[in-house]
């Protein structure tokens, strides 16, 4: 007989999207999750997925997966203007939830989703997969050993091309009200990891831009409509410890170099990053030097390593965000990262928001996730 803490969690998927490339074939994948149910508003297409990956119900409402009593959990994948009402149903159903990023649309929603949690004693895992990354991990172990010793400089390139064609079509991606642009995008992962790896901000200044002023709308015959949010953001941060943070990033640049994280300190040197710009988890390489002595890579443990590789290098580490939902849920307490640090993301992107609106530095409340 399985004990209760080795049950099976039935899972309903919620964003079919990036929910078909990446959560179906992690929840499939993981030993103590069982994908019960799927939804899409056109109950046709929630079918059709259904049936390609042998899930047993498909639904067109939330409220239909809601009422199913097989559903322990809900991973969310839709557009970001989706999440909040979605989570807060799920949450106010008594279910378990996997959010993807960003979070919500402001702080103050993301800040009531996980006070809602916390009430009813559920488990909230936020999809900060750079957190298991084999490479992030080593590079999170060496400076917590004191590898660079006392930062003096973090710099941050996330340079792709995803956006950077003016004829891909105009949706939710364009429209900042809609929770689009590079800074919800990748930013809302930047935010996450620079907290976890290097602490708390204590003051932004954000420039966030729009190359791509105008987009064709499939709807409308490729009618150019206007674009609003940012596909370029140059932010500077200020840490607790004083440590000055540069971060570049764009989703509108040819031949990018890809995502890089350089560490500068008064030990040494660490130069993690990836020019992979068509598998954002794939390729990422870790460089070191102490002394001014050259950079050399460094090698990644095999305790550290994915123990499969995926053609998607995105399941990989989203598998292991699923494994420790799944451990949240075992123990009845939240664990990293969870939706509190899901705030934490969300206030520095409304920041970023307010400091490019008013050209300023911001200030960025202390202990605010405490």
């Amino acid at each position: 007989m399985v004990s209760s803490t080795q049950a099976t969690i039935g899972v309903a998927i919620v964003g079919t999207g990036f929910g078909q490339k990446v959560h179906i074939p992690a929840f499939q994948a993981h030993h103590r999750t069982e994908i019960v149910a799927v939804y899409h508003r056109d109950l046709a297409k929630a079918q059709a997925i259904a049936q390609s990956h042998q899930i047993p119900q498909a639904c067109q409402s939330l409220e239909e997966i809601l009422a199913l009593p097989n559903v322990q959990g809900v991973s969310i994948s839709t557009p970001p203007f989706l999440h909040y009402s979605m989570a807060k149903q799920v949450l106010n159903a008594g279910k378990h939830l996997i959010l993807e990023k960003p979070t919500t649309l402001t702080v103050a929603e993301a800040r009531e989703l996980q006070d809602l949690a916390t009430a009813k004693g559920l488990i909230t895992t936020m999809n900060f997969e750079f957190r298991c990354i084999p490479a992030w991990l080593r590079l999170a172990e060496l400076l917590a050993e004191g590898y660079v010793g006392k930062p003096r400089l973090i710099k941050i390139d996330w340079l792709v091309s995803s956006r950077a064609d003016a004829s891909r079509p105009w949706n939710w991606y364009a429209r900042q009200d809609q929770g689009g642009g590079a800074l919800g995008a990748i930013g809302s992962h930047a935010f996450d990891y620079i907290a976890w790896l290097f602490g708390e901000v204590k003051q932004i200044c954000a420039h966030l831009n729009v190359s791509v002023p105008q987009r064709p709308d499939p709807t409308s015959g490729g009618q150019l409509k206007p674009v609003d949010a940012d596909d370029i953001c140059l932010i500077m941060l200020e840490l607790q410890d004083g440590t000055p943070c540069q971060l570049n990033l764009s989703a509108a640049t040819y031949q990018g170099r890809g995502h890089w994280v350089e560490v500068y300190g008064d030990r040494g040197t660490l130069v993690l990053g990836s020019s992979n710009q068509k598998d954002y988890v794939h390729g990422f390489q870790l460089w070191g030097s102490q002394q001014g002595a050259e950079l050399a890579e460094l090698e990644i443990p095999a305790r550290l390593e994915f123990p499969r590789t995926w053609d998607d290098g995105r399941i990989a580490p989203f598998l292991r965000i699923v494994d420790r939902w799944v451990q949240g849920i075992d123990q009845g307490q939240a664990i990293v990262p969870s939706l509190q640090e899901g705030v934490y993301s969300q206030l520095l992107m409304d920041l970023a928001h307010q400091s490019n609106q008013h050209k300023t530095w911001v200030d960025v409340p202390k202990n605010f996730i405490n």
